[in-house]
């Protein structure tokens, strides 16, 4: 009877904390081991560029024509699909707009 609340307590950790981790580690560990040649992806680090080579444990990444560099696979955060930033930007942008201009209108 005294375990219960703890057996309880340790359920609801399990599925809201420990589970949801463990599957988007998965899905991240499976995004890199599908990395390909010519895909768009984003470093820990906030660089964007396009995959130029893929070897064991690091790819070659072209961020610019001629420039290249070496990154290790671990420090790949996501795939990068062009125009997912400028929708997030323009969001904020209208909102703060939005707030601006009903500021002005108050005044």
């Amino acid at each position: 009877m005294q375990f219960a609340p703890l057996v309880l307590i340790f359920g609801v950790f399990w599925f809201l904390v420990i589970r949801p981790q463990q599957k988007k580690s998965k899905e991240l560990q499976n995004m890199l081991s599908q990395l390909r040649a010519g895909d768009m992806v984003v470093t820990q680090g906030g660089l964007i560029g396009k995959v130029a080579g893929v070897k064991d444990l690091e790819l070659t990444i072209e961020l610019q024509q001629g420039v290249r560099v070496r990154v290790l696979r671990t420090h790949i955060l996501q795939k990068y699909t062009p125009g997912e930033g400028a929708k997030s930007e323009s969001k904020s942008e209208s909102k703060s707009e939005s707030k601006s201009d009903k500021d002005e209108k108050a005044s």
